[in-house]
């Protein structure tokens, strides 16, 4: 523990929206100490030059990514980095002792010839790799507390796993029958500068794309083989909305039984969630929205039958950027140290 008696934390990639999520939870959260923050490129800057609003709780300057400097500070470390950087990093950390929560794909697959599939590069790290814990706590909690190592989910993959975990874990539907369509405000797209997220090309504009072969299809893919006990293909397509946080998954699947209706499944997700204080299954009739969850870590889940066509619509939401990113890491965190999952994440949201 730090001089503090709390635990000593540290970010490395801590300059990008991820990042500057997990420094605004963790600055307020009772149980840690933000001792280190990292990165190459603004190595030097005060956070504060990078962020000024945050200035008046966070005086730290961005450090060069050190391991040995990081190792001997902090007892735990997330990794906030592009895809395919925290496999050179996590090892090290892992080696000296340090719980290590990584944000990107990196450590999010089983098998790492899937993640080469999709996201290129070679791997070395096959033994550190295979000690990786998945971080959703509503499926993985017992295992992600004994770990060292986490992988934390995608946003889309959040949202969506959470929608259709119930499904598949009690066999309510024809497994290959699963559309998501999904839903995303443009900060899941990174602080880098794209066209495609400028306000003139984004604003009052909704805009599928990686329609068919999205990366986050094989990581929803392989928990729903783990949920089904099988292998399942579902059918997932995203789209941009003109908005800054906030993601919207619907779910839609032929159910097995046709004699079900929407109170029962209803009844069967709030069983489902009875022990996950982040999931609000709404009652009957009522759908969520995307500005319910924002600024929070709490996933709303609305369920619904359709008797005419005998499918299941399940309606998913959460902010992106916490329950889908930095605020899912810290409730994995949480669950490491033994502390209450719910420490220091929010739960009412900025409204309307």
């Amino acid at each position: 523990m730090g001089d503090s008696g709390r635990l000593s934390v540290g970010i490395i990639g801590a300059s990008g929206y991820g990042g500057v999520q997990l420094v605004r939870l963790l600055m307020e959260h009772p149980g840690v100490e933000v001792v280190y923050l990292g990165g190459n490129s603004s190595a030097g800057k005060q956070f504060s030059d990078l962020y000024p609003h945050l200035g008046n709780l966070v005086d730290l300057t961005i450090e060069p990514i050190d391991l040995d400097a990081i190792a001997s500070r902090c007892q735990a470390v997330f990794l906030s980095l592009p895809n395919g950087i925290a496999h050179t990093i996590a090892p090290t950390l892992i080696s000296k002792g340090c719980k290590v929560l990584d944000l990107s794909a990196d450590y999010r697959f089983k098998n790492l010839e899937t993640y080469k599939n999709w996201y290129g590069g070679d791997r070395q790290d096959q033994e550190v790799s295979a000690t990786a814990i998945y971080g959703l706590p509503e499926l993985y909690r017992d295992r992600i507390a004994k770990a060292q190592l986490i992988g934390c989910p995608g946003c889309y993959v959040t949202t969506s796993l959470l929608a259709i975990a119930p499904l598949l874990k009690q066999g309510l539907i024809e497994p290959d029958t699963a559309i998501i369509d999904a839903k995303s405000g443009t900060s899941g797209g990174g602080r880098t500068a794209k066209t495609n997220l400028l306000l003139a090309e984004a604003d009052n504009s909704v805009t599928p794309y990686g329609v068919t072969h999205h990366r986050h299809t094989p990581e929803i893919e392989q928990t729903c083989n783990d949920l089904a006990g099988r292998e399942v293909m579902v059918q997932f397509t995203p789209h941009l909305m003109p908005m800054v946080r906030g993601l919207l998954a619907t779910v839609y699947a032929t159910l097995r039984d046709p004699g079900l209706v929407r109170e029962d499944l209803i009844t069967i997700y709030t069983a489902f969630y009875r022990a996950s204080p982040f999931i609000k299954v709404l009652p009957s009739g009522t759908y969520p929205q995307t500005k319910w969850a924002c600024g929070t870590n709490l996933c709303y889940i609305g369920v619904e039958v359709d008797l005419r066509t005998n499918r299941v619509i399940v309606m998913s939401v959460t902010d992106n950027l916490i329950k889908g990113q930095a605020g899912q890491a810290i409730q994995c965190l949480n669950l490491m140290m033994g502390w209450e999952e719910t420490l220091g994440l929010p739960k009412l949201s900025f409204y309307p």
